[in-house]
């Protein structure tokens, strides 16, 4: 293995027996041991993946593609059927949830149980002990038994263990979705504290646009192959189109008595287009037929981000516009100037309502996709104009201070 490597996967590939018969008793598979049919199932099929030391990989996919075999096959709690995995350092990783957890032991003595595991003596988890406490912020409940803890205190109580055994490398699968909010931002700041200390982190997530902001490289896989690799902006937007064709979450709705027939994302020129930049505009053109007379209709859109925040929208009836009696044919056009998105994968969403939103006509949640592009490198949905002044000394020098002013406009 190469000296710079933490984590090399060669050729790795791993199968499972999927048993079909229905072995009702000890007799009966003792009789039938060698006779029970079973289909090969590949988890993973010739994976080869190579982490540097200090690198932060982001592994994504849907759902049985793959992902935590492939982090067990790392941990060694599974082994390949075929390639062979090397890995480099001491590891400490937080799988499932609870897993590791003895049920019956209390807190604490899951502590020293986990971290023994991991290689640790009884005096170096005496000095960390404090630590692991206080970040888990279980210091009421630590000598409680783990069978009465919350998943939260699972995820809690483990990652602080994980985090503070300060390991060469640090193996997280899709465990800060359970906590709550104010303890994934913690997470995330140990986290980057452990990438400042040139730790290797393999990380698998559902909630793809992390990786965007702590990994230095993502991997995709689909049915247990890599399908993209590489910069996290490109395998995210990648992922992003490849579950549109089957997005489940999309739905649609409405008595169609005014029906959507179709939307256009328009560039400058009028021309239909999927990519936009930040401070570019965009015209949004919704083309409807009213299959009877409607009163007065309110017509609406808006944009989200894949993780269902709302960036923008707006109707007519917010824009104290009235339509009179919709009849026929038309469209109606949503100018937008400067959009101030951020670089991302967006979804527009359409609605055709009454005034009061009793009555739904058309609503197409989340059916038309664009993205942004961005050489603006500031996080977060939007981009807001702003600048920095600097002022060394200002008790001494409240007039005279010499300054300093950045800003950065869009290109």
């Amino acid at each position: 293995m190469g000296s710079n490597y933490a984590v090399e996967i060669n050729g790795v590939s791993k199968m499972f027996k999927l048993h079909h018969e229905n072995v009702r008793s000890l007799k009966e598979k003792a009789l039938f041991f060698n006779k029970r049919g079973y289909e090969k199932f590949w988890a993973l099929r010739d994976i080869d993946i190579k982490v540097e030391g200090g690198e932060t990989l982001g592994i994504i996919g849907a759902n049985g593609s793959g992902k935590s075999t492939l982090l067990k096959l790392m941990t060694k709690i599974l082994y390949p059927t075929s390639g062979n995995v090397v890995t480099s350092g001491s590891i400490a990783a937080l799988l499932e949830l609870g897993a590791g957890f003895q049920p019956d032991l209390t807190g604490r003595e899951n502590v020293y149980l986990n971290a023994s595991i991991l290689g640790f003596s009884k005096k170096e988890v005496d000095r960390r002990f404090d630590d692991i406490v206080a970040f888990a912020e279980m210091e009421r409940f630590i000598d409680n038994h783990v069978r009465n803890y919350s998943s939260g205190m699972y995820i809690r109580l483990g990652f602080a263990v994980a985090i503070n055994v300060d390991p060469d490398i640090l193996i997280i699968d899709e465990v800060l979705a359970v906590g709550d909010e104010a303890f994934q931002r913690k997470c995330l700041e140990r986290i980057g504290e452990i990438q400042d200390a040139g730790k290797t982190i393999v990380f698998v997530t559902h909630n793809v646009e992390i990786t965007r902001e702590i990994c230095s490289k993502v991997i995709m896989l689909d049915e247990g192959v890599i399908v993209k690799e590489g910069n996290p902006r490109e395998v995210v937007n990648y992922y992003h189109q490849q579950m549109e064709s089957d997005d489940a979450e999309r739905s649609e709705r409405g008595n169609r008595k005014i029906e959507v027939l179709g939307v256009s994302l328009l560039d400058e020129k009028d021309q239909p287009a999927n990519d936009f930049y930040t401070g570019q505009d965009m015209k949004i053109r919704v083309a409807y037929r009213a299959n009877e007379p409607v009163e007065d209709p309110v017509f609406g859109f808006s944009i989200d981000d894949y993780r269902g925040f709302t960036a923008y929208g707006t109707n007519t009836r917010l824009k104290n516009l009235k339509c009179g009696t919709i009849t026929g044919e038309g469209f109606v056009q949503f100018d937008l100037k400067s959009m101030p998105m951020l670089e991302g994968r967006y979804l527009v969403s359409i609605a055709i309502h009454n005034r009061d939103e009793s009555t739904i006509y058309h609503w197409l949640d989340k059916h038309y996709p664009f993205s942004m592009h961005s050489d603006i490198s500031d996080v977060g949905l939007l981009y807001i104009p702003s600048s920095v002044t600097i002022v060394p000394n200002p008790a001494h020098r409240p007039s005279r201070g010499p300054s300093v002013e950045a800003t950065h406009e869009p290109g």
